[in-house]
């Protein structure tokens, strides 16, 4: 059960040479975090091991953006996202992460890895007036299913529009 934690609006950094690191199974429950992921997020190991890493998503998320992050990765290819997450106090942070599918010696996904690292606040600027608009999107449709589809194509024309691909312009920013 995902304990119920409420966003204080507070943010809290990182040191930029600290590395998150984080391994899921496919269902994406946490198998293995870092002693920086336990320090930033404020969460024990005893907590955490087998929960759903989605238990440090901050609401203001695009949930957009965890779909292209989920379709990404279960098509066995990287992805690299700013995202804010939400400590066990409901402080948030942000992280440049990189998400990558973790393969078994039969080449079968059974997995996954991520590295976060403290974004750049130019990138962090950059990136929430298109978060924004995704979550304004989601939050004005009379269900769930029917924002994240307008939010996602969003997305979509969004990355069109710019005449690059999703990765040029997160590597860019």
């Amino acid at each position: 059960m995902k304990p119920t934690i409420h966003p204080t609006g507070r943010e809290i950094l990182f040191e930029e040479r600290d590395i998150i690191v984080s391994k899921t199974d496919l269902k994406g429950r946490i198998r293995y975090a870092n002693r920086t992921f336990y320090a930033v997020s404020g969460f024990s190991e005893r907590e955490l091991d087998g929960r759903p890493h989605s238990v440090i998503r901050h609401p203001d998320m695009p949930r957009a953006v965890f779909k292209l992050l989920w379709d990404r990765i279960l098509g066995g290819d990287e992805i690299f996202a700013y995202v804010k997450n939400m400590t066990r106090g409901g402080d948030h942070y942000w992280v440049f992460a990189h998400v990558t599918p973790s393969h078994n010696a039969a080449g079968i996904i059974e997995g996954f890895h991520s590295n976060r690292r403290a974004p750049r606040r130019s990138a962090i600027e950059a990136i929430l007036p298109l978060y924004d608009t995704l979550s304004r999107i989601e939050a004005s449709h009379r269900n769930a299913k029917e924002g994240l589809e307008a939010s996602s194509h969003h997305l979509s024309a969004f990355v069109a529009a710019q005449r690059k691909t999703y990765d040029e312009i997160i590597l860019a920013l």
